[in-house]
């Protein structure tokens, strides 16, 4: 799979939007294109989850060396392979090997493709009066994708399917920001201001200094899991859910302009970061906090 995302004017007004593309590198066939407010390991990890669920789990994923993709300690050079970001270590649960893109024909392949797109999609929404980033979306998703597919798709030089049903682990806590928190005395966990409580199990008399992780959904509420066990469910304020299904919602982000609809949460890089997460390779290290 080769994933890639190209930012312009594609509602041909003052706004700046990021398209993100996943295709299968074989045949070209697009699984799946969206417009986000801004390319970043939430909306990178949207993608790939929904492609995951709807074909199956791949074998590798073909990328550029942004930050939400790999650690680069010094800008332009190689990335660390052992240091993970979100995104990697999502792919790595999954058995998904991430492969760096360093050769200029990779890129200039990439290019042509969205010269492709940036020609065709402005002028398909302009004709159909579409000028909403919702509604660009789904016609992106209901129509654009079967035009350009029938259009660009080739066969590919063998046949058969790469793809692997995926097992029963849980998508959701996968495909979501993780943090490794210690238990408090008072059986909660701290995290980005929060206090959440877990209630007692019937299994041990106190979790207290056990080590959790907190998952961080695409949704921005949080599940606190140990080991297999699920402890809480928690709105993005922190509130416990009762019997509520994680996931649902399309997470809220930051854009460029400074402007957020809802808090969720802070875009990372490593597990956990500090820096903003950017299309662009950075240079400084993510720091634990």
């Amino acid at each position: 799979m080769h994933i890639d995302g190209s930012r312009h004017q594609w509602l041909q007004d003052e706004r700046w939007y990021d398209l993100i593309v996943i295709l299968d590198d074989a045949s070209s066939e697009i699984y799946y294109a969206q417009l986000v407010e801004e390319e970043s390991s939430l909306t990178v990890m949207a993608g790939l989850k929904e492609v995951i669920e709807s074909k199956g789990v791949f074998c590798a994923l073909y990328s550029d060396r942004g930050s939400h993709f790999w650690l680069t300690p010094k800008a332009g050079g190689k990335i660390d392979p052992h240091r993970l970001t979100q995104v990697g270590r999502a792919l790595r649960e999954l058995g998904v090997q991430m492969i760096p893109a360093y050769s200029p024909q990779a890129r200039g392949r990439s290019e042509r493709n969205f010269s492709t797109w940036q020609g065709r999609l402005p002028q398909e929404m302009r004709l159909r009066g579409i000028h909403m980033l919702e509604a660009a979306n789904d016609f992106l998703r209901q129509h654009y994708i079967g035009e350009f597919n029938r259009r660009f798709q080739v066969p590919a030089q063998e046949r058969g399917s790469a793809f692997v049903r995926r097992s029963s682990r849980d998508l959701d806590l996968i495909f979501a920001l993780q943090f490794p928190r210690t238990v408090n005395q008072d059986n909660t966990v701290s995290i980005q201001n929060l206090s959440l409580q877990i209630e007692r199990v019937r299994w041990r008399a106190t979790l207290a200094g056990c080590s959790v992780l907190v998952h961080q959904h695409l949704d921005g509420t949080f599940t606190i899991t140990y080991g297999p066990q699920r402890l809480g469910h928690y709105s993005a304020q922190g509130v416990p859910l009762e019997n509520a299904r994680i996931g649902a919602r399309r997470a809220v982000e930051k854009t460029r302009g400074g402007k957020v609809e809802k808090q969720t949460f802070p875009p990372r890089l490593e597990i956990p970061q500090t820096p903003r997460d950017s299309h662009f390779p950075t240079a400084s290290a993510a720091a634990s906090y």
